[in-house]
């Protein structure tokens, strides 16, 4: 007990004391040929800072405390490692708790990729789904499960998870399950897990009820802190438009003619939104292709090849479906929904900005969204712009033209022919392609002349300050800028 009570800085190692060690890759860390065969797909090259320092620590398989921000690479920093060393016996060898179910499926999805050519079978495991099903999946044989502190506790309470002993625990975005209210959850989990364990704990922030909770559950814990600075890179503007929800097709629409992207990816969180969103777009006459998980993989790979050469300029994709992209000369990305998570948002506009070249990313939000968009904010330290869309603003100048166009090369459905038909008894020709267009123009597909978009300059205002966000950049070491700080960042999380 004496042990755990010690103090965790005393094993501390920060950024600065190894900035002289000369730059290392991953092969330097003697992975197994499956785990390096991952990393190369992926296109790993260079580790990160949290990946370099932790990495060895737990191939020893030392406890460790790592403090990064999101988007750092703390999944891999954990996961490279302890994939490596799974022991093949029968049973999940390795649990990962995370916040959320968003979160949750994020990193289960990371990790099997880094494990799939070692065979290595992961599950994610939430509330919200049945619990048959993932007993069932576990049973399968995973080595690997991710679940959330709720879902994890009803398991291991009532006696349904058995056998289960995982040797490697990870608790990840620990400060994000405080602010949550799980840290009670955590306490009781961690009676449930086997002694004998190695137990990483990572987590952006240092609080208190943190550094107490790492000293009860880890043993003799190396603490890794690197240096705090911006996750999202400085070449990347990052702007974010306050809209109403029945504006977000017109909104996207507009910003894509306004800004004229040299190529741009369109994220959405769910794989019909991208069908949608792309059919949207290509409507419009813009040059867009959807990409997603359901789509064979032939298709991807054409959708993939036009993307990085010219026949695709706007790329409409999730999440898993822009992850490992590494495409040239993308000047945008724009959130056509706001990312479940923070991780998610520094993966997503990390599309853009690469190679010394300048990116923007744009985010919209609806007012009850905006809360989320300042934690965000929060979490990754980055600069964001509120832009106002000026409300005189039109589509392009030719877009009844490229409208015009589209609807001359749109090729004849059966069903169309049938509809006409049925119409052309009720009424007359000229009668039904009236409403037909003005259908469309209803729908947002061509945006009326001379529509505002989102909130009013004074309103978007009004909303910020009642938020606590300043339109206007604010003085250093004012009180303003205090009252801004991590504490009310924290109320907002809760």
């Amino acid at each position: 007990m004496e042990q755990e009570q010690q103090t965790i800085q005393d094993n501390e190692t920060t950024t600065e004391e190894r900035a002289t060690k000369p730059t290392v890759t991953f092969a330097d860390f003697g992975f197994k040929q499956p785990i390096m065969r991952a990393i190369d797909r992926m296109g790993f090259k260079v580790p990160s800072p949290i990946q370099e320092q932790v990495i060895p620590l737990i191939l020893e398989g030392h406890d460790v405390v790592g403090q990064a921000h999101t988007g750092t690479g703390k999944t891999a920093a954990f996961g490279l490692p302890a994939l490596n060393n799974i022991e093949w016996r029968n049973g999940v060898e390795l649990l990962v708790i995370t916040p959320t179910r968003e979160l949750a499926t994020q990193v289960s999805d990371e990790l099997f990729s880094l494990g799939r050519f070692a065979g290595i079978r992961t599950v994610s495991v939430y509330g919200g789904q049945s619990y048959r099903r993932q007993l069932d999946l576990i049973g399968r044989g995973a080595q690997v499960v991710v679940a959330t502190p709720g879902r994890l506790l009803d398991l291991l309470s009532s006696g349904r998870l058995e056998d289960f002993n995982p040797s490697i625990v990870v608790l990840d975005e620990a400060d994000e399950m405080l602010d949550m209210g799980f840290l009670d959850d955590i306490k009781e989990i961690f009676s449930y897990l086997p002694q004998q364990r190695q137990t990483l704990l990572f987590s952006a922030t240092m609080p208190e009820p943190i550094k107490d909770l790492a000293r009860h559950i880890l043993h003799e814990p190396k603490f890794v802190s690197v240096t705090k600075k911006e996750t999202t890179n400085k070449d990347i503007r990052q702007l974010y438009y306050v809209i109403e929800e029945k504006d977000r097709d017109e909104a996207i629409v507009r910003l894509l003619d306004k800004e004229q992207p040299e190529k741009a990816i369109v994220f959405c969180r769910m794989k019909r939104e991208v069908d949608r969103v792309a059919e949207l777009l290509q409507a419009q006459g813009i040059n867009a292709r959807g990409l997603h998980g359901d789509m064979e993989m032939r298709e991807r790979m054409e959708v993939i090849k036009g993307f990085r050469g010219r026949d695709v300029t706007i790329l409409v994709a999730t999440d898993v479906a822009a992850r490992g992209l590494n495409i040239e000369n993308v000047s945008h990305v724009f959130n056509y929904h706001i990312p479940f998570d923070p991780e998610s948002y520094v993966h997503r506009i990390g599309r853009t900005g690469r190679a010394g070249k300048k990116g923007t990313a744009i985010t919209l939000v609806t007012p009850l969204e905006f809360k989320e968009l300042e934690r965000i904010r929060q979490k990754v330290g980055a600069k964001m712009e509120y832009g106002f869309v000026d409300e005189n603003a039109n589509p392009a100048e030719d877009m009844t033209d490229l409208f015009l166009d589209a609807v001359r090369e749109q090729d004849i459905d059966q069903a169309a022919v049938k509809i006409y038909e049925a119409l052309e008894n009720d009424m007359a020709p000229q009668k039904v392609a009236y409403k037909l267009i003005s259908m469309i123009l209803e729908k947002g597909v061509l945006a009326p002349q001379g529509a505002g978009i989102g909130l009013s300059k004074e309103e978007a205002e009004r909303l910020m300050e009642m938020s606590g966000v300043s339109a206007k950049p604010k003085k250093k070491g004012g009180r303003n800028r205090r009252s801004g700080g991590q504490n009310r960042g924290r109320s907002q999380r809760r």
